[in-house]
């Protein structure tokens, strides 16, 4: 079958079909970034159902994925979604911080905005359905405390953090865990958000000053009825002197 043939038959059904370009594709810039730095494990850290590694398998990515989510609900989705993958493994559910032990979580009706931290009102009327509807008890850890048990001394790793707002606090609980990154991506918020939160020039510097390089910024989260944006996607490497 002709590459033509293929791209009508592609438009008639509602597609269009394009090369993957780091351009205009958030999950294969940071594939390429991977493959520049040899990173071969990701801890995807705030994993709702998996959306995350799901992209990154959907533009090749094909080394290890450890996943966290504190949701219980939620956890079996992504659980569920990681099923049939044998090299992402689905931690049980539990949240990553700066301490060892149990928090309450807020949990968000579209779950995706489900937060340790209290919410404001500039988020919950640029996301409808983002509201907090109930919370629950879950046990937290420290990325330290349970990094180890998944990594080879031959391994290069990066961190991925979407924690809404509590970014700063597993950043805290990663202190060794950091050290030997090849990078991270972080959710920063340009304005705040939830309570209490660090924003995005404050995790930028201390990045910077841990040893990380801003290598790009993605597009995140958008306000639909000012054109406002409200956070990024910000990927860090180590890059060698």
């Amino acid at each position: 079958m002709s590459k033509k043939l293929i791209k009508s038959l592609m438009h008639k059904a509602g597609f269009e079909l394009h090369r993957l370009n780091p351009v205009s594709n958030p999950a294969f810039q940071l594939l390429k970034g991977f493959d520049h730095f040899g990173v071969d494990l990701v801890f995807d850290i705030g994993a709702n159902t998996g959306q995350f590694c799901s992209e990154l398998r959907s533009v090749g990515y094909k080394g290890r994925l450890i996943s966290f989510e504190p949701l219980p609900e939620v956890c079996q989705a992504l659980m569920a979604a990681a099923v049939h993958d044998p090299l992402w493994h689905v931690h049980s559910h539990i949240a990553l911080g700066d301490t060892d032990g149990e928090i309450m979580i807020n949990i968000a009706g579209n779950s995706v905005s489900s937060s340790i931290l209290p919410m404001l009102e500039t988020h919950s009327t640029a996301a409808e359905g983002s509201a907090f509807v109930d919370k629950v008890k879950v046990p937290i850890a420290q990325l330290d405390s349970v990094a180890d048990e998944y990594l080879n001394k031959s391994e290069k790793y990066f961190i991925k953090i979407d924690t809404q707002g509590f970014e700063w606090e597993v950043l805290n609980g990663a202190q060794k865990t950091l050290a030997n990154a090849q990078g991270v991506l972080c959710e920063l918020s340009l304005i705040p958000l939830y309570e209490g939160q660090r924003l995005w020039i404050e995790l930028i510097e201390r990045l910077e000053t841990e040893g990380f390089t801003l290598w790009s910024i993605q597009k995140g989260f958008t306000d639909p009825y000012d054109g406002r944006t409200l956070q990024v996607d910000a990927i860090f490497f180590k890059v060698p002197d």
